[in-house]
């Protein structure tokens, strides 16, 4: 075991092991503190990020922060990096790495940036978001291109998609459908209309898959749906022939995590097989959505590393990301602020985490999302989640999701609305997925200069889409 140590201010700060060293550099967050892998102080969190920048980035190809031999997760890392693809930065520092990736962003050479990612591992991006700014984090972000496609294309220069989100407290069809128009009116739903179901009932599942496939099939509006059950309740579905455009899994960064959550790689695989062969898509094959969020494995009791230390939140949120990448996924989302105020304490953390997740997502070669939401005993405010949206629009996240009035009535948390996608739209100069613009101007709701019009009830298209919420 390697112990690094630096001297600060007269005060020698040791770091026996890599576990360590990343979670005492890690911005402060109350995941770390409830973990008890925290900076102890703010001088103790800076000789950390110093170490840590003169640290060579292929360490974490020699030493692992999960145990490959305990680890299904940490044997993926390892057993698919590419390491041709990581030789233009095998020789650099990770702050080094950093100072490159910032100098490509600001040259605006998105290749080389988005190249890197099948020879990155989670701790290499987790290590150097560690040492970059909100700024900083933004930059990079906005030049790593990841571009996925199934009826609709998401991830390109200039656009932002959004998960219409219509959850209702007992599945109700004419309350999802009502919200569903109320969403599309608003130019809302081009990267999934996607429903957490109230139950995993296999049968309730079905009967909701086939609502949003009729409402998709009889408008002919260019974007996948997703009914978020458990996988193993999504393979019933495609065993009964139901309408499966994405399989849906919330995964973890440690395999005792997953485990928790009820699932395997094998289990992953096995179901993305049988989305394909339904062969759904139009324009493309990603069939794959997965959610994560920093915490998760921390709250199931499954964050601990090497020798039994705690590993810190965002490292193996990161490490999510590998799963997630290897399934080749049309969507991944971190639901930022969901977990609670344990995890992420107060609107400058959850800000912060939003910005990293996006980050080191679209550094791992994911289409990064995000749910921009908190719970209503977190010191957030919509405030700070007007602020964090405006951040990853500018970032290029590649969608958020939103829910009507920016209340989820099932979850009960806070989200955005489908006003607050228009308004980053409008603000940024940001459009939604090429295909479903199109849509939105066949269906007369543009306006000449291309923005959503205000429609009013009785207009033709606003008739024929309530229509559809009629019992």
């Amino acid at each position: 075991m390697t112990v690094r140590r630096t001297t600060l201010g007269g005060h020698t700060y040791e770091f026996p092991s890599l576990v360590e060293l990343l979670a005492k550099a890690t911005p402060a967050r109350s995941g770390d503190v409830l973990a008890g892998c925290a900076a102890g102080s703010a001088a103790e969190r800076v000789a950390a990020q110093t170490v840590l920048a003169d640290l060579p980035l292929a360490t974490f190809l020699d030493e692992q922060v999960v145990g490959y031999d305990e680890d299904d997760v940490t044997r993926l890392i390892v057993d698919t990096h590419d390491a041709a693809a990581f030789a233009p930065v095998a020789s650099l520092t990770v702050g080094e790495f950093r100072d490159r990736l910032l100098a490509w962003a600001a040259d605006g050479d998105e290749p080389a940036i988005s190249a890197l990612a099948p020879g990155l591992t989670p701790e290499m991006v987790a290590a150097v978001s560690k040492l970059m700014r909100n700024a900083d984090l933004i930059a990079v972000g906005r030049r790593a291109r990841v571009v996925t496609r199934l009826r609709s294309t998401l991830g390109l220069p200039g656009r932002l998609a959004s998960r219409l989100q219509p959850n209702h407290p007992t599945d109700d069809p004419l309350g999802v459908t009502a919200s569903v128009v109320d969403g599309l009116l608003q130019g809302s739903g081009d990267a999934v209309i996607g429903i957490n179901p109230a139950t995993d009932s296999p049968a309730q599942t079905v009967a909701l898959l086939e609502l949003l496939d009729a409402v998709i099939t009889r408008y002919g509006i260019p974007t996948q749906s997703c009914v978020l059950a458990h996988v193993t309740t999504t393979l019933r579905a495609l065993e009964q022939g139901a309408p499966v455009d994405l399989v849906f899994q919330s995964v973890a960064g440690t395999q005792e995590a997953n485990r928790g959550f009820g699932v395997t790689l094998d289990l992953l695989a096995e179901a993305r097989a049988g989305a394909l062969e339904l062969g759904r898509g139009t324009v493309g094959r990603n069939v794959t959505y997965f959610e994560t969020g920093q915490g998760s494995a921390l709250s199931a009791g499954a964050h601990l590393g090497v020798g039994g230390r705690p590993v810190d939140q965002q490292t193996l949120e990161c490490r999510a990301y590998a799963v997630a990448r290897h399934f080749e996924p049309l969507l991944v989302n971190t639901v930022v602020g969901f977990i609670g105020p344990e995890y992420l304490y107060d609107g400058k953390q959850v800000i912060r985490a939003g910005l990293e997740d996006h980050f080191c997502g679209k550094l791992l070669g994911l289409p990064m999302g995000v749910d921009v939401c908190y719970t209503n005993h977190a010191e957030v405010d919509a405030d700070d989640t007007d602020t964090l949206t405006v951040l990853l629009a500018a970032a290029g996240c590649s969608f958020v999701i939103a829910v009507p009035g920016s209340d989820d009535v099932m979850l009960h948390y806070q989200s955005l609305s489908f006003s607050d996608v228009l308004t980053a739209r409008q603000v940024l100069g940001l459009r939604p997925a090429p295909e479903f613009e199109e849509w939105l101007a066949r269906m007369d709701l543009l306006d000449d200069d291309g923005r959503v019009r205000a429609l009013a009830p009785d207009a033709p298209a606003a008739k024929a889409l309530l229509a559809a919420a009629q019992p």
